[in-house]
């Protein structure tokens, strides 16, 4: 008689995208305050990780939040979302994404700008 064990802690592609998704909304949550004063205030950092390589977009942020925090829930999400694609083949466009040319305090809201 020959007995198999099954291994139940494989995740499922559903489950990773989920906890991708709630470390994303942390993220977002941390970020919300983007009320500023001057230029100095704003800040942006990579966010996520396309297929072909390179991040998904650039989150703005105010320098006030937890930054130290920050930066380490988007290398996180960053890390975990590029062994997501390599585990489940995920395919993207493989445009590159630039960052923004300046950040600068607009009617009191942090703002990406692109010339």
């Amino acid at each position: 008689i020959v007995f198999s064990c099954s291994n139940n802690s494989e995740t499922t592609q559903g489950e990773e995208l989920n906890e991708l998704n709630k470390l994303q909304l942390e993220i977002e949550q941390l970020i919300e305050l983007k009320d500023c004063s001057e230029n100095s205030n704003c800040n942006y950092i990579a966010f996520g990780s396309k297929a072909c390589g390179g991040p998904k977009s650039y989150l703005v942020y105010n320098s006030s939040i937890n930054v130290e925090l920050l930066q380490q829930k988007v290398m996180s999400y960053n890390s975990l979302e590029q062994a997501y694609n390599l585990k489940w083949g995920v395919i993207s466009d493989c445009m590159a994404v630039l960052p923004p040319s300046s950040i600068e305090c607009v009617n009191g809201i942090c703002t990406a700008i692109y010339n």
